[in-house]
């Protein structure tokens, strides 16, 4: 008899402890936000750039080149930024330090007293440009699914280009010791496209320049040069980027 009423109190003290847990439930540990569904986003990338070097009223020894081949080159850059979301919105102030390499080759003009079936030689100029670059970005998820997403983004480029860093070199021409020096502070305008998976995601833009990026252009001439003995030219450079970047 002491064994059963000891089995059903054991019963009774079970079934109460039960109903007590349901009416009061465990509090739900809260899960911590997603990085894509943050309000505010800081994170890193870096990747690679080709540029396009646009050079215009190009003047070679007093005659005009109208025929130039642009060479692409490989250039890098890193980068790291801060991304503000609102909804599908967002809007992304960047600062990168990128190295940006261009070259263009052109048929020389020859001299006036050039024997008759003479052919021009090639010249050639080649860029290997350092600066920091400050984009800043409006994008717009037009998908946007959990994890994954599509943007479209653009907007203003603030491009210090240092001088001292950069290289710039003028192959076989007449003019002797030849320096380029460009305007420090340059502006473009960026357009790209990016899609993210969770915390990783790429992006493609092309920068486009906003104007004549050349200051200046000094050099010795030939002691027999006559004042027909000069280059000109104004040039900009635009931009194709590929990078892989990570939210933090």
């Amino acid at each position: 008899m002491k064994r059963v009423l000891l089995i059903i109190g054991l019963y009774i003290l079970a079934s109460t402890t039960i109903a007590w847990g349901q009416n009061f439930p465990m509090t739900d540990v809260p899960k911590p936000t997603p990085h894509y569904d943050r309000p505010v986003n800081f994170g890193v990338k870096g990747g690679f750039t080709s540029s396009l070097f646009l050079a215009t009223d190009l003047q070679v020894n007093g005659v005009a080149i109208d025929e130039i081949q642009n060479n692409y080159k490989i250039g890098y850059f890193g980068s790291v930024f801060m991304r503000i979301n609102f909804e599908r919105h967002f809007l992304q102030p960047e600062i990168s330090y990128a190295v940006n390499r261009c070259n263009i080759t052109f048929n020389k003009p020859l001299p006036t007293d050039a024997p008759i079936g003479s052919l021009p030689a090639e010249a050639s100029i080649t860029s290997s440009i350092h600066s920091v670059d400050i984009p800043v970005i409006y994008g717009y998820n037009f998908i946007k699914e959990g994890p994954y997403s599509l943007a479209v983004f653009g907007g203003p480029k603030i491009r210090y280009i240092m001088n001292r860093q950069s290289h710039i070199d003028f192959e076989n021409f007449d003019q002797q010791n030849i320096k380029e020096t460009l305007h420090p502070l340059n502006f473009s305008f960026t357009l790209g496209v990016a899609v993210n998976i969770s915390r990783i995601f790429f992006d493609f833009r092309y920068d486009i320049g906003l104007h004549n990026m050349s200051k200046r252009i000094s050099y010795e001439l030939p002691p027999d040069a006559t004042n027909d003995y000069e280059i000109h030219f104004s040039r900009r450079d635009n931009v194709l980027s590929f990078s892989l970047g990570v939210l933090l």
